[in-house]
Order: structure tokens, then C-alpha cells, then sequence
């Protein structure tokens, strides 16, 4: 360590001297304040309930999102402004699609008319034969055309010079032709016309339920393409709560079972009920979750923290949780989390999820923990899996 020089004035001497003693000084404090170690992870009986953090969510939350590519003509609301079931939300500009409409309408009144024609040509045809064949022709007063039809057409199937009745039925078979076409094109354009109304249906986002906006994502004047969300809409008259439930203490719960939860800022717990039980464990975090209906008197709204008590059930190592020194836990993001040593002897980050505090600086693991793993107490800054302890 340097020394004061001599010959320097007092003043100078005395300044340097304490800002050396304050060096050293934080220098034999630093060790001190980061001297991490290896602790095993306990376990402990907390009680007859673990207490678990969750979330309160609306009953049913959709985000509608763009359908269309255009540009957002107007916006119904704003956040938390209700809206009754199909109410237009978000309609955005449709000047091409109408445009197009018109040019289909007058492609149906075209094929209406062609329709008609065939269907006037097939009942002429039909009533009243009109083949080219001349031995139809009426002449004179009549009297030629009725002799042709006695005797000269007889006379001509009799020589197989013509078949009058195979005539006739090319002639029906001709007419229909037509008249199936012309109605084949009316049905094209009417699909055409159906086509063109579902876009112009999906230009408009109407309301799936009665609810609020709980987030808008856009704004008037933007342009939008399909697939991209505009708002957020949800039924907040019922609400419930969201909770990850370790797998342990799954087989405790099942439906319409009432637990106590306790909402953010109060004191007193009100009572929620079991409405749905997950099937699947979340294979990293082996939790499962469960939703529980809030009554509705609840002073509570979407996003605010819950704190849900489970019943535990069973005799020794069974109520048995894990629990570990509060200075282990690190905060990294939103989770709180752990760093373990693996089989290798290596750091492992472990996300877990805190319940309550024990007293004497230990606080109970509610997931992540089963009980048996080393941690590592008052982890050093900059600590990352794969860090080997140099102890």
C-alpha cells in the first residue's frame, strides 16, 4: 500500500491518508458482503396450506385481430369504455370492396337475364316445337301443314328419310343445355357477390360478448395487415383467479372445491371456487393450472396479484415443504429463482416460486424445490449456470 510522502503540507497528508483508509476499508468489507456458500435445501412442516401467488383474469379475453389488409377508419372506445354483444369495435376502409360489389351486382342482373331468355326458349320449345325441318313449316291456310303432318312425315319415317320424334327430343335437350348454363352462370355470380360481402364483413370487428376494451393497439389513420391485433376486449363483470399449483398438491383440490384467496391490498380473504383443473403439468415447472371463479362482489380487477391458500393433506414428509435462507432467492425478470449445484458440482438456475416467510430469513419454496439439491446461499454477482464453486 503506498505511503504519505514526506515534505508534502499536513492538509495534503491527512486527505490522502483517509481517502487510503477508506479503500482499504471497503476492500476488507467486499468479501464479506458477497461470502456466498453451499446450504442444503430444507424441508419443514409450514402448516396445513401452502400459500400460492396467482392472478386475477376476466372470465373470457379475445384479441380481435385485422382480417383485411386497409387503414383503420374509426374506433368504437377506448380502455375500459362497454360494449354490448355485437357492437362494432374497429371497421377499417372497404372503398375497393364496394366498388367491386357493383361490378359483381351487374354481372347477377346480367345472368338473370340470360337466365330468364333460356328458361322463355326451353317452355317455346316445348309448347310450341319450332324445328328447322321444312316439312314443319306451316303454309298457305294451314292445310299443307296439317297434310305434312298426317301423311308426309309418316311416309318419311316409313323410307327412313327422318325421325320427327328424335328431332324434337335434340331440340328439348338444346333448350335445357342453355338454360342450365345461363342458371350455372347466375350461381357463379351470386357466389362471386358472397365472396365480396364476407371481406367486407371481415372489415368490420364486431363485439364476440358483452364486455370492455381492456387494450387498444391501434389507432385511426393506421394502417393495418391481416393478422395484426387492433384490440383487446374482455368480460370483466365475472372474474377469475389463475394460479400454478405444484403437481404434489394437485390431487388435493377438484372442482366446485371453495379455498380461501386473499386479493392485493386487503386483509381479508374471500372465498373463490374451483371452475377448472388443467390436465397437463407444464413439463418445466411441473405445475398444473387452475382457474377459480371470484365472486362477484370482490373488489378486484384484471392483473392484480392474489395469494391462493392450498390445502396440504398427509402425515410426515408429505406436509413437508421445502424452504430456503430468503438471500438464496435472486430476482432475475419477473420469476424469482435459485442456483442449485447439479450432479457435476456446476451452478444450475432454478425458477421457483416463493410462498411465505418462515421467520429467521427462510421463506417456503411453494414450486421448483423438491427438497433434495444444494443451493447456493448469497450468490456472488454475475453468477451464471455453469459457474463452479472455487471453494
Amino acid at each position: 500500500m503506498a505511503v504519505l510522502r514526506a515534505g508534502l503540507p499536513l492538509q495534503k497528508n491527512k486527505r490522502r491518508f483517509i481517502q487510503l483508509v477508506s479503500a482499504f476499508s471497503l476492500v476488507l468489507a467486499f468479501p464479506a458482503a458477497y461470502a456466498w456458500k453451499i446450504v442444503d435445501v430444507q424441508k419443514q412442516n409450514v402448516g396445513d396450506s401452502s400459500v400460492l401467488g396467482g392472478t386475477v383474469i376476466p372470465y373470457k379475453e379475445v384479441i380481435l385481430n385485422a382480417q383485411m389488409p386497409g387503414r383503420v377508419t374509426s374506433i368504437s372506445g377506448s380502455e375500459g369504455d362497454s360494449f354490448s354483444k355485437n357492437s362494432l369495435l374497429v371497421s377499417l376502409d372497404d372503398d375497393d370492396l364496394q366498388a367491386k360489389r357493383q361490378a359483381v351486382l351487374s354481372r347477377i342482373y346480367g345472368a338473370d337475364s340470360a337466365l330468364r331468355n333460356a328458361r322463355a326458349q326451353y317452355n317455346r320449345e316445348l309448347w310450341s316445337p319450332a324445328s328447322q325441318d321444312s316439312t314443319r313449316q306451316a303454309t298457305g291456310m294451314g292445310v299443307p301443314s296439317m297434310f305434312d303432318s298426317m301423311f308426309t312425315r309418316n311416309f318419311a319415317t316409313m323410307f327412313d328419310a327422318g325421325e320427327p320424334g328424335l328431332n324434337r327430343q335434340t331440340d328439348l335437350i338444346a333448350q335445357s343445355t342453355g338454360m342450365n348454363q345461363a342458371y350455372a352462370g347466375f350461381l357463379e355470380a351470386q357466389a362471386g357477390l358472397a365472396e365480396l360481402d364476407a371481406k367486407i364483413r371481415d372489415t368490420k370487428s364486431m363485439a364476440p360478448f358483452d364486455g370492455v376494451i381492456t387494450d387498444k393497439l391501434v389507432e385511426v389513420g393506421d394502417t393495418v395487415q391481416p393478422g395484426q391485433p387492433l384490440l383487446r376486449f374482455a368480460h370483466i363483470k365475472y372474474l377469475r383467479v389463475k394460479v400454478d399449483v405444484p403437481v404434489r398438491l394437485v390431487k388435493n383440490l377438484k372442482l366446485k372445491q371453495m379455498l380461501p384467496v386473499r386479493l392485493d391490498g386487503t386483509d381479508v380473504d374471500v372465498m373463490a371456487r374451483v371452475s377448472r383443473i388443467y390436465p397437463v403439468a407444464d413439463s418445466n415447472r411441473h405445475t398444473v393450472k387452475i382457474k377459480l371463479d371470484l365472486p362477484t362482489d370482490a373488489v378486484a380487477g384484471p392483473g392484480m396479484y392474489a395469494r391462493v391458500k392450498i390445502p396440504i393433506v398427509g402425515q410426515g414428509d408429505s406436509t413437508a415443504t421445502p424452504v430456503v435462507p430468503e438471500s438464496a432467492i435472486i430476482q432475475r425478470g419477473s420469476l424469482p429463482s435459485v442456483f442449485i449445484i447439479n450432479s457435476e458440482g456446476l451452478a444450475e438456475m432454478r425458477i421457483v416460486r416463493t410462498g411465505t416467510r418462515t421467520g429467521k430469513g427462510m421463506i417456503v419454496i411453494s414450486s421448483g424445490l423438491s427438497g433434495n439439491e444444494k443451493l447456493v446461499d448469497n450468490p456472488p454477482p454475475g453468477i451464471v449456470s455453469g459457474w463452479r464453486p472455487t471453494k
